[in-house]
């Protein structure tokens, strides 16, 4: 389970990026959510060009990667709801908004069943189930 301190610091960075939109997106003066999901992923490739150029991996070898087909599809999918979670926190309130986009946790899961054929237990029945639920009562006005 060496992934976990990695899913929990991603729990972490990830809980103040609906605050920190909301904020720069809304109120007097607000930055634009399409100028604020360019500059916030800007640093995201940043970042990212940063930690590749430590690790030594190598980009040029994956672009012509049967699988690379799969990342662009993830990238598009990443665009439009990224860009469609910043115009929404924009416009409603963190306490509605990002419980709403937590449900592709749910929609995820389901593809993963379907698509991926990952095992169903009841265990991770129960627990969509219990986030559905969660997300009605803590989104419901």
């Amino acid at each position: 389970m060496n992934y976990l301190p990695w899913a929990v610091l991603a729990l972490l960075s990830y809980s103040m990026v609906a605050p920190l939109m909301r904020v720069a997106t809304s109120g007097a003066n607000p930055i634009p959510s399409n100028v604020a999901a360019l500059v916030a992923n800007a640093v995201l490739v940043v970042v990212t060009l940063g930690v590749i150029a430590v690790s030594g991996e190598g980009v040029l070898p994956y672009l012509d990667d049967p699988k690379m087909r799969y990342v662009l599809g993830a990238g598009a999918c990443l665009a439009v709801g990224i860009l469609a979670y910043y115009r929404a926190l924009s416009m409603g309130q963190v306490s509605i908004v990002a419980p709403v986009f937590a449900m592709f946790f749910v929609t995820s899961s389901v593809v993963g069943v379907l698509a991926l054929e990952e095992p169903v237990t009841a265990r991770k029945v129960a627990g969509v189930g219990f986030a559905v639920i969660a997300v009605v009562l803590v989104a419901g006005e």
